[in-house]
């Protein structure tokens, strides 16, 4: 008999969030009699979404988090096809989440467990902490939370010392509370306080959308300079951004190999190297901003 085969997917298409909010519909709403749209809150354009399917493309299981602040967490919405229960699914989604809030800078991830869920969570690190809510009047659930261990690599100094130089040279980047959350196979992720950029809307306020992405720009070339053993004064010469939509979330900046061209290592020759830097911002799993910076290094002749 084969064994059958599940991979962790973020749903993308319309079709892809149709299958993921009905499992989570027949698994946590159904059973209780409850309205089809009660699956689903306020928060789902602010969540990561993953879900894990079979080598058909069934969906089998489904999760979510949100960030509540820059540093914290909550999962909401684990659920398990009936067929696949006792399969370990539940752990393969915990731990896909767990590592997507790790790479975004969360050090705490709390949530709420139904009464048959307790042990599950206990024997995955989870802590027991209050009496929650009462769901429907008989489905008790319990506050629990875990301290999430930081993703320790050959860039962690790096990323001390980035935050470092940002929030001692540019005054704005501590108020903002910006930081360099994750820099890992090539892709480097920087968050950012909400709460201390909200305008009028309760949304995040464009100029500093522009902010975090372009230090997040500046952060990655300076990350290519160290890399490369090269030094340099890092200006942003040109850029343009995008916005798609408001940003109701914790911000999160994120660029990657693939998103950068130019040849700085023309900078050991003594001559300016110019680099084109795109910066996702997200809300959750959505891009709701994308900006493109012209990044001109200024070879410190003393040092090449």
């Amino acid at each position: 008999m084969t064994t059958p085969q599940f991979k962790v997917k973020q749903p993308k298409t319309e079709q892809d969030f149709e299958r993921y909010h009905q499992l989570r519909f027949d698994v946590l709403r159904a059973p209780w009699q409850q309205p089809k749209g009660s699956e689903v809150d306020d928060l789902e354009g602010q969540s990561v979404h993953r879900m894990i399917v079979d080598e058909n493309e069934n969906v089998v299981a489904v999760g979510r988090f949100h960030k509540v602040s820059c540093f914290v967490a909550q999962i909401r919405f684990m659920a398990v096809s009936n067929e696949h229960q006792g399969l370990g699914l539940g752990r393969m989604m915990l731990d896909a989440l767990e590592q997507q809030a790790r790479l975004q800078g969360v050090e705490l991830i709390e949530l709420n467990a139904r009464d048959v869920a307790l042990e599950f969570y206990k024997s995955c690190g989870y802590q027991y902490v209050a009496l929650a809510h009462l769901l429907y009047d008989e489905i008790q659930h319990h506050k629990m939370s875990k301290n999430l261990s930081p993703i320790e690599n050959n860039c962690t100094q790096f990323l001390s010392d980035l935050k470092q130089v940002w929030h001692n040279t540019i005054p704005v980047s501590k108020h903002m509370l910006i930081h360099p959350a994750s820099l890992q196979d090539n892709r480097f992720t920087v968050c950012a306080n909400r709460e201390a950029n909200i305008n009028l809307h309760n949304t995040m306020f464009a100029g500093s959308i522009y902010t975090l992405a372009t230090l997040t720009g500046w952060g990655w070339v300076h990350m290519l300079l160290k890399l490369n053993e090269l030094d340099g004064d890092i200006v942003l010469a040109d850029a343009d951004i995008r916005y798609h939509k408001p940003l109701h979330g914790q911000p999160l900046a994120i660029t990657e190999e693939e998103l950068t061209s130019g040849n700085i290592k023309v900078v050991n020759k003594g001559r300016k190297a110019r680099v084109m830097v795109q910066v996702h911002v997200h809300d959750g799993d959505q891009v709701v901003a994308t900006f493109n910076g012209k990044y001109v290094i200024i070879p410190n002749l003393g040092n090449v």
